[in-house]
């Protein structure tokens, strides 16, 4: 029961906290605060509470790291902790002043799943399996007869590939000189419910045998592991007295280890046959081994039940269920191919209702990237399963109107808002019922937020300071937050018109329209101090690239025109001043190359025919895992993640609407095809095909071919027009544009000269 207890509030908080911080040396919290908050804008909120908690949790793991990791550097890590804490790998990160040991320089794993199902299992770069979210792990190794041992932890060499051809398993390749081991995770249905599946299978010229070791950690460190006991016919182990792992067959030896006496890797010659480890610290480890005869491979296949884990009340889908019916796309490109087809995967894994931006460290809900994997998902052609997560939408609306994922965001209103208007467009479905109530409260609120446009200041008319989008920096009058408030604003008109209440939609696009001429009065105003168009992060910051984020006016809202010069300009300062490797390096917080907002800057460019998209394109291919996926951020020397979760699901979102837009997008009241197409797709005898595409007037499939007697192109479409075709204009590189007639369905087009 909890009781309320009024008097409290006036209690003298603050002069009780310095006080008692002074007594005790400590600097005065108050004082340090103000300070803190005085580097940002004046904001309802200073930071989300969320990410507050978010953050203590992530940080009181890495704290937990520092006192475990550094002092028993003689166990087995996992691939990041091997790199990172060994001082002649270039992963090196130095600790004597870091309170906290986090995973900074390989954020990279690999989720398995089935569509539908909210269990996600995640493979590191080196096999390591985590089966349940956030908990202990399981990994392989090959210990020789002669004393050679296979960790692929720390091995040299290590392939690993995504298998898509009988639904999404990752394979993972270790080898030394008389060893190999390779490990292959999946998930499948056994009798409807999720298992996942490890199977390991080992070699050892001179005899030995195949570890399967129980870890107490994962890819972002400790995790406490308390107690495991050996089932009595040895084939499985109980954790925890609740999770458990079958083998396919009985152990020949069996392992445990405490915290005190190390980890279990360190005796397996030493220790007895032992049935049960008891750890109070929870930091057992144990170690179930099968014998491998000389010259001979031994395979052991590991089950772990999953429907403790954050189980969905959905049946779980086959992979071809799923997929069926979804765009494709056929290109002569066999990265691009590969990362198109798994970027579909990874946004159906991540969609079983809601959508997550990742596995792990964001396996939760933001409106803003949300709104972003929706719009991948419409454009694959995944209407349903984008219907089911907008479905979610109005359970999050406060009272007020307020689309609330996290406080203090204040772009959540217009993301959640522009991609319900972009599920009718695509969709040609008519906005449910159960939607519309929501609609006009939520473009309410974007109304009512907005600064008065007599205020006296550069952001009057805008929304107030806040968190946004958190690589921006510290709290401030986005420009992110006000275009997107203004697309809500606008979609919300536009659906108030499909339904009929054309009073709504034409006082929302009334204040629309003002919102705009708010953000055109302060960027007039940006210019005149900057002495350059351009579109800072906000009105009171000088460029730098926290400007990336406003971009969004050009892609994906298209609220500036593809020539605007302030958008132009942007992206040029962006290239100049902020490229690493060809990617686009984000300073604020993420300190890293980031692929999504990398291809934010390439749409730019390919919407205003700039052929430098290209060059972002293949950066951002290019820096893709061996298993297809990006991290938030990536470290600009090892190559691995260094922010965020180890596999973005905005990152794969993008990747999709990037390829999309090489074959067809949308622009004013037409389409436009091909403006992407790379030349050296334009190969005789390997024809591309992209569809069925869904776009703002029906589906359309796209066939480019090369003719190998004159090297002229063909292009050519199927589609199914909801009125009559639109307009399209073709704009092969290399290839004379070509307005196309009314009716027409293909053209051929001969090469421009040299």
């Amino acid at each position: 029961m909890v009781v309320a207890m009024p008097w409290l509030r006036w209690l003298p908080w603050r002069f009780i906290l310095r006080r008692v911080a002074r007594a005790h040396g400590f600097l005065d919290p108050i004082a340090l605060l103000a300070r803190v908050q005085g580097l940002a804008q004046p904001s309802e909120v200073e930071q989300p509470i969320e990410l507050l908690r978010a953050g203590v949790v992530f940080h009181a793991r890495g704290l937990i790291n520092s006192r475990v990791i550094q002092h028993n550097l003689d166990w087995i890590w996992p691939y990041w902790i091997e790199r990172q804490f060994d001082p002649e790998d270039p992963s090196f990160v130095p600790r004597a002043f870091s309170a906290t040991h986090i995973n900074l320089t390989h954020r990279n794993w690999t989720a398995i799943g089935l569509p539908n199902v909210d269990a996600l299992p995640i493979v590191d770069p080196r096999g390591l399996l985590t089966p349940h979210f956030d908990g202990w792990s399981l990994d392989g190794w090959v210990i020789g007869d002669d004393g050679e041992r296979l960790l692929p932890s720390k091995a040299a060499h290590c392939q690993q590939r995504l298998e898509l051809e009988n639904g999404l398993a990752i394979s993972s390749t270790a080898i030394a000189e008389t060893m190999t081991l390779t490990s292959k995770a999946w998930v499948d249905a056994d009798g409807g419910d999720p298992v996942c599946r490890l199977k390991l299978d080992a070699t050892s010229d001179h005899g030995g045998w195949l570890v399967v070791a129980l870890r107490p950690y994962n890819p972002e460190g400790v995790s406490f592991l308390h107690r495991v006991r050996l089932a009595d016919a040895r084939d499985g182990w109980v954790i925890d007295d609740s999770d458990t792992v079958h083998f396919d067959g009985p152990a020949d030896r069996h392992h445990v280890s405490d915290y005190r006496h190390g980890d279990v890797a360190i005796h397996l010659q030493d220790l007895d046959d032992e049935t049960e480890g008891l750890c109070d610290v929870g930091l057992v480890t144990a170690a179930t081994m099968f014998r491998i005869e000389p010259g001979a491979s031994r395979e052991v296949i590991l089950r772990v039940p999953l429907e403790h884990a954050e189980s969905s009340s959905r049946v779980p889908a086959n992979w071809t269920t799923a997929l069926d019916g979804c765009c494709r796309l056929t290109v002569p490109d066999d990265r691009v191919q590969f990362l198109f087809d798994t970027a579909l995967r990874t946004l159906v894994l991540h969609a079983p209702l809601d959508v997550y931006p990742g596995p792990f460290t964001y396996k939760r809900f933001w409106f803003r990237d949300a709104a972003f994997i929706i719009n991948a998902l419409l454009a694959a052609g995944l209407h349903d399963r984008a219907e089911r997560a907008i479905d979610q939408f109005p359970d999050r609306q406060r009272s007020d109107g307020y689309f609330h994922s996290q406080d203090g965001e204040w772009d959540s209103n217009g993301a959640a808002l522009w991609i319900m208007e972009r599920f009718q467009a695509l969709t040609g479905r008519p906005t449910k019922h159960p939607w519309r109530k929501p609609i006009l409260n939520g473009a309410g609120w974007i109304a009512q937020k907005r600064h008065d446009d007599n205020l006296d200041a550069i952001h009057a008319g805008l929304l107030p300071a806040g968190f946004s989008a958190e690589h921006l920096g510290p709290n401030d009058f986005y420009y992110w937050d006000d275009f997107l408030g203004v697309a809500g604003l606008r979609a919300a008109s536009a659906l108030a018109e499909t339904w009929g209440d054309k009073a709504s939609a034409r006082d929302l696009a009334g204040k629309a329209d003002a919102f705009v001429a708010a953000i055109d009065r302060s960027l007039s105003k940006v210019r005149e101090r900057l002495g350059r168009p351009a579109l800072p992060a906000s009105p009171y910051r000088r460029l730098d690239a926290g400007a990336v984020g406003s971009l969004v006016a050009g892609y994906p809202l298209q609220l500036h025109a593809p020539d605007d010069p302030r958008l132009l300009g942007t992206v040029e300062f962006l290239l100049q001043n902020c490229m690493v490797k060809d990617g686009f390096f984000q300073d604020m917080i993420h300190s890293g190359i980031n692929p999504y907002l990398t291809l934010h800057m390439a749409e730019v460019l390919l919407r205003n025919d700039d052929p430098r998209y290209l060059e972002l394109l293949d950066a951002v291919a290019a820096s893709a895992s061996p298993t297809g996926q990006w991290p938030e951020a990536i470290h600009p020397h090892t190559g691995g993640g260094c922010m965020g979760d180890g596999q973005h699901v905005w990152a794969a979102a993008e990747w999709i609407m990037m390829i999309r837009h090489c074959f067809v997008r949308e622009e004013d009241d037409g389409l436009i095809l091909c403006q992407g197409i790379a030349p050296r797709w334009l190969v005789a005898g390997k024809p591309l095909e992209f569809g069925p595409a869904p776009t703002a007037f029906g589906p359309m499939t796209i066939h480019v071919s090369v003719n190998a007697a004159n090297q002229a192109v063909r292009v050519s479409w199927d589609a199914v027009w909801r009125d009559r075709q639109p307009p399209i204009d073709i704009r092969l590189p290399s290839f004379p544009a070509m307005k196309v007639g009314d009716g027409q369905t293909s053209v051929e087009l001969a090469r421009m000269a040299a």
